[in-house]
């Protein structure tokens, strides 16, 4: 791949021949690209919509666009804070010395963004790479081929090649691009393609932020009221045909609810998407394959016991499935065992709450867990029992659109976070900088050799 190995020395020359940017730079560079997005949005939802077949254009502008300026612009409004050198405390032995922390850009990182939300998980760790005021190469998914296209574009119009640049190309051009020399790599997909990405990311020991997903559950509680939690899980959930990472993957509820908690989520989902599929404001699956992974998630369930519930009708051929709910499920069902990304959802019983707790201390941790319920006691005493990349508590998803929130997943889930401040700090290398006092300097001289009487008294002193 000489291309590559090109396209990434360039970024590496441009480090070394201009050295780390100013403040004002990384503003100017955020500012260009939110202007590129607002003038190419029509563009970007069109080859959005284009690769999944349908997604509606509101979707796009609302779960993509919109929070993408939103990141762009908090950057900017707080990027001078972000910058500006932390004073450290001085350890007493060394005073009257002073300690400071800077934090400069890594240099060269690489992007490498998923299908399901193609522009916002490009160019959102863009952001903050930008702000970091590193170089970047960005590799979009090749399952969303239209909206890759789109943002190579955008990006060659917006930045020269030694800043920003796009490379596209199959999971071959992929694997390749995960092997260069970068300062950091970011990967945003599944836990196959990841182990993959930190083998070739180990030989150039290149540090590595991954974020997956997981089976993220959400758990109510008796007390909650069930119309509201099945609304806010079935839209979280079916938003964007249920590809979503941190979406509701199923449902926790008490066992003698069940029934009606089912009643409820048919009626939310009849009252969002009341056509079904025929509904331009419901998405597609991605590709046949996806198709087909959720058709044998299905069959394995419904073959295994579980009841399938329609509220807007049975899936047909194509990609385009409608939302179906299922009871009875059990641990062997895949649908239990597999992150299902996509149009299905397992409706769960529980007895006892510590029961419905046990079960999702458990590892793998996901990326996100929902909990209703309005009791600050039991809400401290599950956020203390269970483990997650992140909570939303009484709604669902909204966490990640918190910028002041790190967003990352935990063991399986992920490592590392970014977003606002964190995304800052992830592409930003904190460098240790002591200022020695001469009177300190000299001082330590009595604990250099040739070791005499006074030193060696000072250190007993110390160690008692």
């Amino acid at each position: 791949m000489a291309t590559l190995e090109a396209l990434w020395r360039a970024q590496r020359a441009a480090c070394l021949e201009h050295g780390a940017s100013t403040g004002q730079q990384r503003r100017e560079a955020l500012a260009r690209l939110a202007q590129a997005v607002r003038d190419d949005q029509e563009l970007l939802v069109a080859a959005v919509a284009h690769d999944f077949g349908c997604r509606p254009a509101e979707e796009t502008r609302l779960l993509e666009l919109l929070p993408l300026l939103d990141a762009i612009r908090h950057a900017r409004r707080h990027l001078r804070r972000w910058m500006r050198p932390r004073r450290a405390a001085t350890n007493w032995q060394f005073l009257p010395s002073k300690a400071r922390v800077l934090y400069q850009p890594l240099g060269v990182v690489g992007i490498i963004g998923a299908w399901n939300y193609p522009i916002l998980l490009t160019l959102s760790p863009l952001v903050d790479a930008l702000a970091a005021g590193n170089r970047v190469m960005l590799k979009p998914s090749e399952l969303a081929p239209a909206t890759a296209a789109a943002l190579a574009a955008l990006i060659a119009r917006t930045f020269p090649p030694e800043q920003v640049t796009v490379v596209q190309g199959d999971a071959e051009v992929a694997a390749a691009f995960s092997a260069l020399p970068f300062d950091h790599l970011l990967f945003t997909g599944s836990s196959r393609v990841a182990r993959q990405v930190l083998h070739a990311a180990a030989d150039r020991l290149t540090p590595v932020t991954l974020e997956l997903g997981g089976k993220s559950p959400a758990l109510v509680h008796a007390s909650f009221a069930l119309d509201q939690a099945a609304d806010r899980i079935c839209t979280a959930k079916f938003w964007n045909a249920g590809q979503t990472c941190v979406a509701p993957d199923h449902v926790w509820v008490p066992t003698a609810l069940l029934p009606l908690f089912a009643e409820c989520a048919v009626t939310a989902i009849r009252r969002r998407w009341p056509q079904g599929v025929d509904q331009a404001d419901y998405t597609h699956l991605i590709n046949n394959a996806a198709a087909t992974r959720q058709r044998e998630l299905l069959d394995d369930a419904l073959a295994h016991g579980a009841r399938a519930l329609w509220p807007v009708g049975e899936w047909g051929e194509g990609r385009a499935l409608p939302p179906v709910l299922l009871l009875g499920c059990t641990t062997g069902m895949r649908v239990m065992q597999e992150e299902i990304f996509g149009p299905i959802l397992p409706l769960c019983g529980y007895d006892e709450l510590d029961q419905a707790l046990t079960q999702l201390a458990a590892p793998p941790h996901p990326l996100a867990l929902y909990y209703f319920d309005r009791d600050r006691t039991r809400v401290e005493a599950v956020l203390a029992r269970t483990r997650s990349g992140g909570v939303t508590v009484n709604d669902c998803l909204f966490h990640l659109a918190q910028h002041d929130l790190p967003f990352g997943g935990v063991g399986a889930s992920g490592m590392g976070a970014y977003h606002g401040e964190a995304g800052f700090r992830r592409f930003s290398h904190a460098r240790a900088v002591l200022w020695q006092s001469e009177a300190t300097a000299r001082l330590l001289g009595l604990f250099k050799p040739p070791y005499r009487r006074l030193g060696r008294r000072l250190v007993d002193w110390l160690l008692r």
